[in-house]
Formats: structure tokens, sequence, C-alpha cells
């Protein structure tokens, strides 16, 4: 009798790592396809929508951070986006996911997760202020907007997503 776990099969790591590969990519994909809104003191990143996959499942905390990193090396603040983005986006994920855990309702949990969010858009105002001299204040106002907005609408449409797909498993 095989009394091997399920996690600990072949197929099951390269089951997971698969999924983080395909976030990580769609991620990139998605803010390189719509660059042009993605960077900069007002953006609209749609591709923030994938955030609430790591409320869903812990593997895509790894995937996202991988696609803010790598979508992040075609920003014009590349230097700094690459190490502080990436950085900022895992320890924000890990926030929302401990923020949220209690958190039963599906609609509320991603609203409390779009709002921390909105609020660690600090780290791109200071980035642009760093590198362009953007006034911080407004900088954080307008980006965090922005944030807000590509949570909303990406909220969405991850909320409907999930009821179709498990990405639970």
């Amino acid at each position: 009798m095989n009394t091997t776990s399920f996690k600990e099969t072949p197929q099951s790591t390269v089951s997971e790592v698969s999924k983080t590969a395909i976030v990580a990519a769609l991620y990139v994909a998605v803010t390189l396809l719509l660059s042009v809104i993605s960077f900069g003191a007002v953006q609209l990143r749609l591709s923030e929508m994938f955030n609430y996959l790591a409320l869903l499942h812990k593997r895509y905390i790894v995937a996202v951070t991988l696609g803010v990193i790598l979508a992040n090396f075609m920003s014009p603040t590349w230097i700094l986006d690459v190490p502080i983005g990436g950085i900022a986006t895992f320890l924000v994920l890990l926030i929302s996911r401990a923020a949220t855990k209690k958190i039963k309702n599906m609609v509320l949990k991603f609203a409390v997760t779009a709002l921390i969010f909105a609020f660690s858009m600090f780290t791109v105002a200071g980035q642009l202020t760093v590198m362009y001299g953007a006034p911080f204040w407004p900088t954080w106002l307008t980006v965090g907007i922005g944030e807000l907005l590509s949570m909303t609408v990406g909220g969405m449409i991850v909320y409907s997503l999930q009821k179709k797909i498990d990405f639970t498993k």
C-alpha cells in the first residue's frame, strides 16, 4: 500500500510549480499589455487582481510576488521598483492573508484586501518622490486611488471566476 501523501508526489509538485508559473506569467502579461497605464504617478495596474488569489491559496503569494518582480523590470523606476515592489508585495500579501483569515464573507475579505493594498501604495509614491521629485502626498493619493480602482475591478473579475474555478486546490 502506498503511504505517500498527495502533497509529496512528483505530480503535485509539478502542479504547484505550474500554477505558480502561470499566475506569475499572467501578472507580467497583463501588466505589460497595459503598460501605458501600469506605471507612473497615475496608474491603473489591472494585474493587481491576482493579489486576491493569495487569499485563496498561499502558493499565489509566491506567484504574484514573482510576477511583480518580473513586470517591474519594465518600469521606468525599475532600479527601485524591482526590490521595493517585490518586497512590499510579498509583505502586503502576507498582511492581507493574516488580516482576512477569519473573515468568511468573500466580498468583505476582498474589500479589506483592496483597502490594505491601496494604503500600501506609499511605497510607490516614495519611489516616485525619490526618482522624479514627485510630491509625496498627492502621488500617494493618486497611486492609492488607482490601486483601489484596479483592485475593485479586478476583485469583481476574480470573485466571478472563483465561483467557477476552485483556486483553493
